[in-house]
């Protein structure tokens, strides 16, 4: 268990740095997308771990990248500004 949180922990902190490497104009602070990543990964291993059983590594780490990657996605800010008129208008 202890090298499921250690994978996974590395894993989202991995595919957060990846994230604000490819998109840092998208994204808040690139602490708080580090811990969002890193949280996600081990929340999605625990969540796969406790729903699969403790079997394998592959499976936990690939419920971890889910997670992490889903829970990044909730970080994203529009790429340009909405070029609609407004209800009120």
């Amino acid at each position: 268990m202890l090298l499921e949180a250690l994978s996974s922990v590395m894993l989202g902190l991995a595919l957060a740095w990846a994230a604000t490497r490819r998109l840092p104009h998208r994204l808040p602070a690139r602490a708080l997308v580090l811990s969002t990543g890193a949280a996600g990964a081990l929340l999605g291993a625990f969540l796969t771990h406790s729903a699969l059983d403790a079997g394998n590594l592959l499976t936990t780490l690939s419920g971890a990248a889910i997670l992490s990657v889903a829970s990044l996605s909730l970080l994203l800010r529009p790429a340009g500004r909405l070029r609609g008129r407004s209800a009120t208008a």
